[in-house]
């Protein structure tokens, strides 16, 4: 899996607003969402061209799945992993 892949390399961001800041920088390479991302925020990473995957839980257990003890709807990975 991409976030697996990406959590080994530890070239990612956290968060929606590092998410943008990253797109608008030209870092982030693929944007990883939960399921329950914001509409508003989805619309504006979509401007974007930039591969958009959607975990299969909700922000919550994205948080988990990261081994972090907060939620996360978005989080930015800084480098293709195939």
């Amino acid at each position: 899996m991409i976030v697996k892949k990406a959590l080994k390399s530890g070239k990612y961001y956290f968060g929606s607003k590092r998410t943008i800041k990253a797109l608008k920088k030209g870092e982030a390479k693929v944007i990883v969402v939960s399921n329950n991302c914001p509409e508003e925020f989805l619309s504006e990473i979509r401007k974007f061209n930039v591969p958009i995957y959607v975990f299969e839980g909700n922000n919550i257990q994205l948080g988990e799945f990261c081994r972090k003890p907060f939620s996360i709807a978005s989080m930015a990975i800084l480098e293709r992993v195939e």
